[in-house]
Formats: structure tokens, sequence, C-alpha cells
């Protein structure tokens, strides 16, 4: 039987501003481990830590715009716009825009505290 998921687990976010995380499907919420599902709101200005997580994160953006740095440069994803980073690549997520940004982000394995491996 299907499972309805009628409320996200709110998690606390890492960056400089309040960033407002609400996990539908992942370790938190469901148990998940082999996949995580969140929404994620940034406000404008908002940058967080870089990391080398152990997983795959396909971001797809629904409103605004999420800056990625890479170690080769920098990649803006616009509302309707999607990246696929890959797992052991280094990243930093920020939100330059003066709107933040709204997106979904989906995490191969699930996120975990553990794995991410932000900057100190």
């Amino acid at each position: 039987m299907p499972t309805l998921i009628e409320t996200p687990a709110v998690i606390e976010a890492a960056g400089n501003k309040p960033k407002r995380i609400e996990e539908y499907a992942g370790r938190v919420r469901t148990a998940h481990a082999g996949v995580s599902v969140a929404r994620m709101v940034a406000p404008s200005g908002w940058v967080e830590p870089g990391q080398r997580p152990e997983f795959e994160e396909i971001t797809v953006v629904l409103r605004g715009m999420l800056r990625v740095e890479h170690e080769e440069g920098v990649i803006d994803v616009a509302a309707g716009q999607a990246i696929v980073t890959q797992r052991g690549e280094w990243v930093r997520y920020s939100t330059p825009g003066p709107e933040g940004a709204e997106y979904i982000a989906v995490c191969l394995p699930a996120f975990s505290p553990d794995t991410v491996h932000r900057d100190p």
C-alpha cells in the first residue's frame, strides 16, 4: 500500500543565514538510507560551507537562482533548470540573487551529516 507523507521533517541547515529544509523522504523523516528528497527555501545572501559529499545530488530550482561553485568554476542554476553533482566532487551552494531560491534536492544515497564532509 502506498505511504502518504503528510508533513515533512524540518531540519536545521548549515550556512550564514537561516535556510528551511523540509525532508519528505530520507534518514530523518522516513528512515530511507538509499535516497533523500527535500525542499529547500534559502534567503538572498545565503551561503553554506563547501563540501565533498559521498552522495550524488540532483537539484531542481523552482524559484530564484542557486549558485553552485565547484573546483573548475561557477554555475548559476535558474528556476526551471537542474544540476547534478557527483559524489566526491567539491561544491558550495549559495543564493546571491535578490529573491533567494526555492529548490528540491534529491541525494543518492540519502543525505547524512556524516557523509557530507563540509569544509572546516
